[in-house]
C-alpha cells in the first residue's frame, strides 16, 4: 500500500496514510456531526456537533494507528524488522520485512493489535461512564468506545488477512508443526469468511438496509480477494524454493550509459535492442536507475541531442538492488513498481535485471511447480 501522505515517525517507524483515509475521515465526521451526536444529545449548537465530530474522527484514526503500532513494536521486539505503517480505507497495514520465526512470535504479533483496540474501547467507555461533562462529549466517547470494540472483535475473526487469521495460522502451525498447511488453512478460512460476509450483505440489501448491506459486501469482497492473493503468494514462495535471482533475471542486459544523450543512445543501442526498459549505469557500471522507451519517446525531438540519460533515469530503491545468488523469493517481498522489479549487481556493477514481465513469468512457473 503506497503512502499518499507522510505523517512522520513514531518510535522510529515511518507512518503515513493512503488518500482513502481522507474519505473515511470525512464520512465519519459527516455521520457524527450530521446524525449521531445530534440524535444522542439534541439541542446543542451545530458548531459544537461538527467540532466534536472532527475531533472524534481524528481520535478514531489515532486509535487505528495505536492498533498498528502495537503490531509493529511487538514485531520489532520479536526480531522482525518493520518498514512502515500506512493507514487506509479499511484500517491500517504494518509492512514487515520478513515473518515471525516461531508460532508464539506470530501469535504475539497478531493478537496485540486487537487487544490494543479493546483496551482503547474500555478506556473510552470508562471515561464516558464516570467522567463528568456535557452529554454530547460523553456520547462522542461512547461512539469511540463502540467503534474500537467492533474493530477489535472484527479483527479477531478467524480468516486471513485479518489478525484473527494470523492467530489461527499460529495455532495451526504450533499444533501441526507444518507452516505450509497452516498457510493454506488460514487463507481458505479468509476466503470463506469473505464469501459469508458477501452473502450476509446481499441478505441485508434485500430485507433491511441497502447501505449497510453494500458495506458488508465490499468488506467481504476485499477479504476474499486478499485471502486468495495471499494463498497465491504463499504457493509462489513455496514453488521458488531453491531458485536464485540469477535463474530468473535477464543477464547482461543492454545498458544505458548515464553520460550519453538520448539521440545517440536511441540510434546506437535502443533501436537494435529487443528491450523496452534499460538499466542506466555510471562509468564504473554502478546502477543509476532505469529508463523506458516511453520515457525516451517523450523527449521532444529538438531536445534529444542535448538531454543526457541520467536526467531521465528513474531511481531504483536500494531494497530492489539485489545480488545474483540471493533467493528469488525475495522479489515477492518487494512488489514491482513500474516495469523494473529489480536490478542485479555483482561487485558493484549491473549484471542483470528483473523486469515486471520476468517477475510475472517467475510467479507463473512457481505456481506450476506447486500444482505439478
Amino acid at each position: 500500500m503506497k503512502q499518499s501522505l507522510r505523517l512522520g515517525r513514531v518510535a522510529g517507524i515511518p507512518v503515513g496514510a493512503h488518500w482513502s483515509v481522507l474519505v473515511i475521515a470525512a464520512l465519519i465526521a459527516a455521520s457524527l456531526g450530521g446524525a449521531v451526536l445530534p440524535g444522542a444529545a439534541p439541542g446543542q449548537a451545530p458548531g459544537l456537533y461538527w467540532t466534536l465530530a472532527v475531533v472524534t474522527s481524528v481520535l478514531f484514526l489515532a486509535s487505528l494507528l495505536a492498533h498498528e503500532l502495537a503490531h509493529a513494536l511487538v514485531a520489532r521486539w520479536r526480531g522482525v524488522p518493520v518498514k512502515s505503517i500506512t493507514l487506509w480505507l479499511f484500517g491500517g497495514i504494518t509492512q514487515m520485512e520478513g515473518e515471525a520465526r516461531t508460532p508464539r512470535g506470530e501469535l504475539e504479533i497478531s493478537v496485540v493489535g486487537p487487544l490494543t483496540s479493546l483496551a482503547v474501547a474500555g478506556l473510552a467507555f470508562l471515561m464516558a461512564a464516570f467522567m463528568p461533562g456535557p452529554r454530547v462529549v460523553l456520547s462522542a466517547l461512547m461512539w469511540l468506545s463502540l467503534m474500537n470494540l467492533l474493530l477489535g472483535v472484527f479483527n479477531m475473526l478467524p480468516g486471513a488477512p485479518l489478525d484473527g487469521g494470523r492467530v489461527l495460522h499460529a495455532v495451526l502451525w504450533w499444533r501441526r508443526g507444518d507452516r505450509v498447511s497452516a498457510d493454506r488453512a488460514a487463507a481458505r478460512a479468509g476466503q470463506g469468511l469473505g464469501l459469508l460476509l458477501i452473502a450476509l450483505g446481499v441478505a441485508e440489501v434485500l430485507f433491511t438496509s441497502w447501505a449497510g448491506g453494500l458495506w458488508l459486501m465490499i468488506i467481504g469482497w476485499f477479504l476474499a480477494g486478499a485471502a486468495g492473493t495471499e494463498m497465491a503468494a504463499r504457493s509462489a514462495r513455496e514453488g521458488l524454493g531453491g531458485v536464485r535471482i540469477r535463474d530468473v533475471m535477464t543477464p547482461l542486459p543492454d545498458a544505458a550509459p548515464a553520460w550519453l544523450e538520448v539521440e545517440e543512445f536511441v540510434s546506437g543501442v535502443a533501436s537494435r535492442s529487443h528491450q523496452s526498459v534499460f538499466p542506466v549505469v555510471a562509468f564504473d557500471g554502478a546502477p543509476v536507475g532505469y529508463v523506458t522507451l516511453e520515457t525516451l519517446a517523450a523527449v521532444p525531438p529538438a531536445q534529444r541531442a542535448t538531454t543526457r540519460l541520467d536526467r531521465l533515469a528513474r531511481p531504483v530503491p536500494p531494497e530492489r538492488i539485489l545480488g545474483p545468488d540471493e533467493e528469488a523469493a525475495k522479489l515477492l517481498e518487494r512488489p514491482a513498481i513500474g516495469p523494473m522489479a529489480a536490478l542485479v549487481t555483482e561487485g558493484g556493477r549491473v549484471v542483470g535485471m528483473v523486469t515486471a514481465q520476468d517477475l510475472s513469468r517467475m510467479v507463473r512457473l512457481a505456481l506450476l511447480r506447486r500444482t505439478g
